[in-house]
């Protein structure tokens, strides 16, 4: 926060409207692990204006789905503001500003009412924002452990078929049948982690990705008129590489490839066989080793679990965690993340030893 923004409030007398969207800034690019430190910050806000003296609203999101931009976000909190009293404007003379502006007056009159409105059924105007159904099922968390494996189970057999999402389900079979008395965490971590090393996304599920789920319905409810998609990609066959930074160049695709993905979906039985010309590249060789070291991994854990290593056994089982991004990006948390699994593995296998250094739990989620 500015220095000088906060000297100015006062405890009991300054109120504040507050738009609790967090924009990820550029930082996270290089740091995956990126934190921002959104409660402290509200606490600051809080302490200095008082307890019930400010209000946190997500206005980006819900301007986003009521008006169709962002750009409409001030308007929508000024009215929020208004509605609360902390505007000693009269409506009519704000409208009249709107109007003397000039810009997209009827839009950002519409912005205005839906703050007050906001400020008077926050609730209410939510759900109009975004309707149960506009949620995608994909994006609905688990609510047991059962759900969460189902579903993943669905996800293998569209990635690849039955036979691959069975190895995923008598893999966590396994590990829920050995899970020690009363305990849980191991078997929820291993149906996470063995399902993200298990369906990496190669170039066959890219392809099925905009071609089988619901992504040009989406696109098409967000935009009217005539637009046109573009891709920007990096082919491993095509693509030249920086000379500077070393990194793969991408290339802009016109609407064309919507029909190139649709041949390449319907492709993916190739995936890790001999007529597989994607998978003889370094990363799909490191994806596809991950699956078989994380099998062994889960099998190397259950034979010595026991309580006193047990959470321990929780954090090797979710390093996978730590493998992210692409190309030289996810070839850097790969280094990273078997120095972490290193660790782990003295530390598992000498429980008394104490914390590894650089400890980072694991919280597992639908």
């Amino acid at each position: 926060f500015d220095d000088e923004a906060l000297a100015k409030m006062q405890n009991g007398l300054t109120r504040g409207v507050v738009n609790s969207d967090v924009a990820t800034t550029g930082e996270f690019t290089k740091n995956a692990d990126l934190h921002i430190p959104v409660a402290e910050m509200q606490e600051v806000l809080i302490e200095a204006m008082g307890k019930g003296a400010v209000d946190f609203v997500n206005a980006t999101a819900l301007t986003t789905s009521l008006m169709g931009d962002a750009i409409f976000t001030n308007p929508f909190v000024m009215g929020y503001a208004y509605q609360q009293g902390m505007i000693p404007v009269k409506a009519e003379s704000i409208a009249r500003a709107i109007e003397l502006n000039g810009a997209a007056v009827e839009k950002n009159k519409q912005a205005f009412d839906w703050g007050r409105r906001a400020a008077v059924d926050l609730r209410a105007v939510q759900r109009i924002a975004t309707p149960p159904e506009a949620t995608p099922e994909s994006q609905r968390m688990s609510e047991t452990i059962e759900e969460l494996i189902e579903r993943r189970v669905e996800y293998l057999t569209d990635y690849q078929n039955a036979a691959y999402a069975k190895r995923y389900s008598d893999l966590v079979a396994k590990v829920r049948a050995a899970e020690l008395p009363g305990k849980k965490a191991l078997s929820a971590a291993v149906a996470r982690y063995a399902f993200k090393v298990m369906a990496y996304k190669d170039e066959y599920e890219v392809a099925r990705l905009y071609t089988q789920t619901d992504f040009v319905k989406r696109v098409a409810e967000q935009f009217e008129g005539d637009y046109k998609l573009t891709f920007h990609l990096a082919p491993p066959l095509m693509s030249e590489t920086d000379p500077i930074t070393g990194e793969a160049k991408k290339k802009t695709f016109g609407p064309w490839m919507m029909t190139a993905f649709g041949v390449l979906a319907k492709l993916k039985g190739l995936r890790g066989g001999a007529l597989d010309v994607f998978g003889y590249s370094a990363e799909r060789k490191m994806e596809r080793q991950l699956i078989v070291d994380y099998m062994k991994t889960i099998d190397d854990v259950m034979a010595k679990l026991s309580l006193d290593n047990y959470e321990t056994a929780v954090d090797l089982v979710s390093v996978p965690e730590h493998i992210r991004g692409f190309g030289h990006v996810k070839h850097q948390h790969f280094i990273e993340a078997k120095k972490r699994e290193a660790e782990l593995w003295e530390k598992f296998r000498n429980p008394k030893m104490g914390t590894a250094s650089k400890e980072i739990r694991i919280k597992v989620a639908a």
